[in-house]
């Protein structure tokens, strides 16, 4: 079983007609991919512009919605979560910044777009697409070498052996 802790806004955008759908069909697809994979989920949706005055959460058996309170963004919550946590999590987001936050507290990070393709096979439904409108011309990822960033130049260390950060990320791919 995984912790996963998901920036909401960064896998489904905000570039839609009704957003409120596009919010609800993503919750009910980590319900059931939560279901299927015994993961626990933690969705967090910006309410920085119309949220409430405070952080809102729904709770369900292993998925957590949590909506930002008014003039704060989900980034921050996300934060908040990976640096008081006493578990690991595997966070997705495709905002560097997060990733960097959480790799530098000992998370995992992967992009929404991995995520994504590991949703949706599990789902078993790779015909209802990825929710952000990924290219037809994204790798798969079924060969670990097209998970792994280029190894940035390092000063010392055996430069054939992967970062800490590199394992986390290929550890959380196998997880989900």
């Amino acid at each position: 079983m995984a912790n996963i802790l998901i920036d909401g806004y960064n896998v489904t955008g905000t570039a839609h007609d009704n957003l409120e759908k596009i919010r609800n069909d993503l919750i009910d697809k980590l319900k059931r991919y939560s279901e299927i994979k015994k993961h626990h989920v933690t969705l967090v949706f910006d309410g920085w512009k119309s949220g409430q005055k405070d952080q809102t959460e729904i709770r369900t058996r292993d998925l957590t919605v949590i909506y930002s309170r008014l003039g704060e963004k989900a980034d921050l919550v996300i934060k908040r979560l990976v640096k008081s946590s006493t578990i690991p999590w595997i966070v997705v987001s495709s905002d560097r910044e997060i990733s960097e936050y959480a790799a530098t507290h000992d998370h995992a990070a992967v992009s929404s777009a991995e995520f994504e393709e590991k949703l949706y096979l599990a789902l078993g439904n790779p015909a209802d697409g990825p929710l952000i409108g990924l290219d037809a011309g994204v790798a798969s990822f079924n060969d670990m070498d097209d998970v792994i960033d280029p190894v940035p130049a390092r000063s010392r260390g055996n430069p054939r052996q992967l970062s800490k950060r590199q394992k986390n990320k290929i550890q959380a791919l196998k997880k989900l």
